[in-house]
């Protein structure tokens, strides 16, 4: 991380945090984090019996396997609807809480102590790995990240660096990864995650969120080989970066097409689908093991397009109708998803009869529960409990 972006990190940090040259991954700035953070809560008997036979049923059923119920996580967890989680948001910003280990570590574990979650996903950004390829970016508050020299030209492509090693430009990465599978050893299974090529790529061109993209579409239209340039760097970099995540600990990887709503079908074949697969291949062909999950938010308009991406899971959206999306990926595509995120707005027996269908819809087997989308930051935490529970009181085989 350069020192140019954390300075801007530490000028929103409490003043009895002390600025060093180098405040990630060291012993004495881990010792103040560890002494001045929010006490963690104790795990519910669910997370802290320990071993369970349940406990690896997220990791065997995205290897294809059966299960005496439907594995159950969500997608953002982790976030700010948790007050517990609100205790380090509004005292630490985001990239000091992503990239300190003690604290990404913590935030990491705390829905799966409180909810019984099937899975622990490691807290973190899709944009963590930019600076190690060139491109800069801060996260500002009320406003998300933002890339001060956004990449729109081919000079500026040419310039990017390859990951290379990844424990040098990243090297909080394998301790907290390290230590989530120390502490979920035994106990659940824990997943690392990447932004597809495409997203990351259109993210670096904006600057920052854009409703239209409008600067990646007209790269589209006005010099394609930049863009495909840019993609071609990042596919490389990415399948990289989910392989470290593997190496560090991870045992299940999902690549997040978090943009993909910005695409038509022939674009997401021509931007998207390529440089994914890439991506995607490179993780195959090195940890064969180890099941990938592809999400595109948006994607669910061109289903037919994802039945033969290079992955093992297909995540859907909330924008399509379970049974459908089997029926159109095929019985042997493994699947995850969709309950719509607003969903958990509602009362306790909404939420058990919208859970229900859809692991029904499901077919009971080969799918993973997940929302459609993130948890949103409004949900109430009760909700959340529902929702685990609901998924958890459904056995497989369905009568």
């Amino acid at each position: 991380m350069s020192l140019a972006v954390f300075s801007v990190a530490l000028s929103y940090a409490p003043a009895h945090l002390p600025a060093h040259s180098s405040p990630l991954g060291t012993a004495s700035r881990a010792g103040l984090l560890r002494a001045q953070a929010p006490a963690a809560s104790a795990p519910p008997a669910a997370a802290a019996a320990g071993a369970t036979e349940d406990h690896d049923i997220l990791l065997r059923v995205a290897r294809g396997e059966s299960a005496s119920r439907t594995p159950v996580w969500l997608m953002r967890q982790a976030g700010r609807y948790m007050s517990a989680f609100r205790e380090y948001s509004d005292k630490y910003p985001f990239r000091m809480r992503s990239e300190t280990p003690d604290i990404a570590v913590e935030l990491s574990l705390q829905p799966w102590r409180e909810f019984g979650v099937d899975g622990v996903i490691m807290f973190s950004d899709i944009l963590t790995p930019l600076p190690a390829l060139g491109v800069e970016f801060d996260v500002v508050k009320g406003k998300g990240p933002v890339i001060g020299v956004p990449l729109r030209s081919m000079e500026q492509v040419r310039a990017l660096t390859p990951l290379e090693d990844p424990d040098a430009k990243l090297p909080f990465l394998r301790e907290i990864l390290g230590t989530l599978r120390s502490e979920t050893e035994g106990k659940t299974s824990l997943l690392g995650f990447v932004g597809s090529p495409f997203t990351l790529v259109a993210y670096a061109i904006e600057g920052s969120a854009n409703r239209h993209c409008i600067h990646t579409k007209t790269m589209m239209q006005e010099s394609p080989e930049t863009l495909h340039a840019a993609l071609n760097h990042f596919a490389d970099a990415v399948g990289q970066y989910a392989c470290h995540q593997v190496e560090c600990g991870a045992q299940l990887v999902q690549f997040f097409e978090s943009w993909a709503h910005h695409l038509g079908p022939s674009q997401f074949e021509t931007y998207a689908k390529p440089y994914a697969n890439r991506a995607m291949q490179y993780v195959r062909d090195r940890h064969p093991d180890v099941p990938i999950v592809y999400y595109a938010n948006g994607g669910s308009s061109y289903l037919p397009s994802q039945k033969d991406m290079a992955c093992d899971m297909i995540s859907l959206d909330w924008a399509c109708d379970m049974a459908h999306a089997r029926e159109v990926l095929g019985q042997e595509r493994l699947v995850q998803g969709n309950i719509d995120p607003t969903v958990l707005m509602g009362s306790e027996a909404q939420i058990r009869a919208a859970v229900h269908e859809c692991i029904r819809k499901g077919g009971g087997r080969g799918h993973l529960l997940n929302l459609g989308h993130g948890v949103l930051q409004t949900t109430p935490e009760e909700s959340i409990r529902y929702f685990v529970e609901a998924a958890k009181e459904l056995k497989l085989p369905l009568q």
